[in-house]
């Protein structure tokens, strides 16, 4: 006789199954569930790192939206799974914005309401082999384009893309050398779409697998066959590090550190010492016994300093105000090379128009000042010849920005930052990640240097050199740091997935649209035939 607890596990299932239905049911149950189901991408971001999930973490909500039953329920799954995503990826910011980041949620989570109803549209029901094909293509497209609009520095800018996840994959980085952050982005989300199909539409999965198979292919084919940069001598780059400085005059103390960490790099043969961003609080153009303790430095060390100022500064009558400017340091002093940052952090740096949104500064941390922007991006000539690009913080996160100071000539990308605002959370992993997919993307070396934060060094491939400095250091490291030749495709031809995008939905809208001119126009009804009766009779149709 079976005991008397053996079917346990199957009822306890069963119950659990029958929960959740009921659960979805309920508004506010299938509400939650969504926004669950919206924040399962940020598991593939640093901290945690399971870039693997990010090739099945849409599924569940492109199925709850495929079980939407009208277009109103789809476009609101689209929407709350758009704010789960957006809270998780940017809880982070919850100690600064407080309750403003779910508003600011619930406003950017609206560009998924559109994404819904393509998902509803496209995999709703029984798809056929054609809609399979296009849901392959169309859902993706449509997705890169909500990447696109938020990309866009006034809505938050492009953190948290989704190919960004694939950092430390190599063929992900090898893929980004054609197309950016957008095309890695694409192979993941239409991954997801197939998964989805294979998953919920028995009739569509060979389609599904054939759509992932002549996706790998060409996956691989991008790795063969891309071209690669040549890499060509190395240079000697030191990253300074000084960590968190607190209590009073955390400052003066924070640039002592500095100093102390850059004498220690003297008879190490280093050709360029890159300090994070806000090393120096002041304009070193008005205050030259600062400017004289880092040109003794750099006497000190034998190379160039990389400074950044965080700093007020007057560039006549009606450029006055805060800047933050990255400046080069020799023996004798400033060499005049300086870039002043250009795209600053909504809030942050500057309040998205103030006048109507000033008031986030009194339920968070947001900038009780603007700072004032730059005006062009600057390569920076080194006394060996050696050209550098430099990017301030949250710069790194532009695809668009790297690529243009290549163009321009940089052999070098630098990013000076700090993430003190938010160091035991997991914006110090994923900002410094996004140092190897601008190093894949643009076929040169990225150094990402920290005042606090996790400072670390990419080659031309996206792989990382050396050792990383994590949150909790406090020192300076020399990093020999290889050079490349040669361009990828992705300098010579831009952001073309996002051209091939529009395309897709241009010509998917326009078969929607051309579809009711296909139908034949109803004909005029035959009168009705006499029967020996005398009845009417219709015609058989």
């Amino acid at each position: 006789m079976p005991m008397r607890g053996a079917r346990l596990p199957d009822a306890t299932a069963h119950g659990g199954a029958r929960l959740f239905e009921r659960l979805l049911r309920s508004r506010v149950g299938r509400g939650a569930v969504t926004v669950c189901a919206g924040a399962l991408p940020a598991l593939a971001f640093p901290a945690p790192s399971l870039w693997w999930f990010a090739y099945v973490a849409l599924v569940p909500w492109m199925l709850l939206i495929r079980s939407a039953g009208t277009g109103r329920r789809a476009a609101l799954d689209g929407w709350l799974g758009g704010v789960g995503f957006m809270i998780a990826v940017h809880h982070w910011l919850m100690p600064s914005l407080h309750v403003f980041i779910v508003v600011l949620a619930a406003l950017l989570g609206l560009l998924w309401a559109p994404w819904g109803l393509l998902v509803a549209r496209l995999l709703g029901g029984s798809p056929s082999v054609r809609r399979s094909v296009a849901a392959v293509l169309v859902v993706p497209s449509g997705w890169l384009m909500i990447e696109l609009v938020r990309s866009w520095e006034g809505l938050g800018g492009p953190w948290g893309l989704l190919g960004a996840s694939q950092w430390n994959v190599p063929f992900a980085l090898r893929t980004a050398s054609v197309g950016g952050v957008w095309l890695v982005s694409l192979g993941v989300v239409a991954v997801n779409t197939a998964v989805a199909l294979l998953l919920a539409v028995p009739s569509a999965r060979r389609t599904a697998a054939v759509c992932g198979v002549v996706g790998a292919v060409g996956v691989g084919a991008t790795v063969l066959w891309a071209p690669r940069p040549q890499e060509e001598g190395t240079v000697r780059i030191a990253v300074v590090q000084p960590g968190v400085v607190g209590g009073p005059g955390s400052i003066g103390h924070r640039f002592t550190r500095s100093e102390e960490l850059t004498r220690g790099l003297a008879g190490r043969d280093v050709d360029l010492v890159v300090w994070g961003e806000s090393s120096v609080a002041v304009d070193l153009s008005r205050h030259p016994e600062t400017a004289d303790r880092v040109a003794a430095l750099s006497r000190q060390v034998g190379a160039d300093i990389l400074v950044n100022m965080d700093a007020r500064r007057t560039d006549g009558p009606e450029r006055a105000g805060i800047f933050k400017s990255a400046v080069l340091v020799g023996p004798d002093g400033p060499t005049g090379d300086r870039y002043d940052k250009m795209r600053l952090v909504p809030f942050g740096e500057y309040v998205p128009a103030r006048s109507l949104l000033g008031w986030a500064t009194s339920v968070g941390k947001a900038a009780g000042e603007d700072r004032l922007r730059g005006n062009a991006p600057v390569v920076m000539d080194l006394p060996n010849g050696l050209r550098v690009g430099p990017l301030v913080c949250f710069e790194t996160a532009f695809p668009d920005m790297s690529r243009r100071l290549v163009e321009d000539g940089a052999a070098v990308l630098v990013a000076q930052s700090s993430t003190s605002t938010f160091q035991h959370s997991w914006a110090p992993e994923q900002h410094a990640s996004l140092g190897a997919l601008r190093a894949a993307e643009t076929g040169r070396p990225m150094v990402h240097a920290t005042l606090t934060g996790v400072s670390a060094v990419y080659g031309p491939r996206g792989e990382r050199v050396g050792a990383p400095l994590g949150t909790d250091a406090s020192k300076a490291a020399v990093f020999d740091v290889p050079l490349a030749r040669g361009t990828t495709l992705y300098v010579r031809l831009g952001a073309w997935p996002v051209y091939g995008a529009l395309a897709v939905l241009a010509v998917f809208f326009g078969m929607l649209g051309l579809r009711p001119l296909r139908r034949p126009a109803p004909g005029r009804p035959e009168p009705p035939v006499r029967t020996a009766g005398g009845s009417p009779e219709r015609p058989a149709r």
